[in-house]
């Protein structure tokens, strides 16, 4: 599973788990690291974490892996690579002081806000 359908699969599991604001960036014409953002909001680190875990867990069972994991010193800014899609789990107070969707959306605007991709 990869691109648009790995990226939806993230989305479903992140709702599951009651993640909010779940966006999706499509970025493969203006990076060459990835095709996919999936960003989404928890309420807390803790929160953060559990989204993580459940998106690796229910990942692991497609056998699909992380190429890395990047939880911080306190899991408010979680990074999680897959390949075609990286994920970004934010606290409300990282994702409003980064705003990854005012970045990417200044170099070519396209955000998929919590809907699937169509293939």
């Amino acid at each position: 599973m990869k691109g648009k359908r790995l990226a939806n699969f993230i989305v479903k599991v992140m709702e599951e788990k009651k993640g909010e604001d779940i966006k999706i960036l499509d970025v493969k014409k203006l990076t060459i690291v990835t095709d996919y953002f999936v960003i989404c909001t928890g309420n807390v680190s803790e929160h953060c974490d559990a989204i993580s875990y459940e998106v690796e867990e229910k990942l692991k069972k497609k056998q699909i892996t992380p190429i890395s994991i990047d939880k911080g010193t306190d899991s408010s800014w979680i990074a999680m690579d897959y390949g075609s899609v990286i994920v970004h789990i934010m606290t409300e107070e990282k994702r409003k002081f980064y705003d990854l969707e005012r970045i990417w959306e200044e170099v070519g605007p396209k955000i998929t806000p919590k809907r699937k991709l169509k293939s």
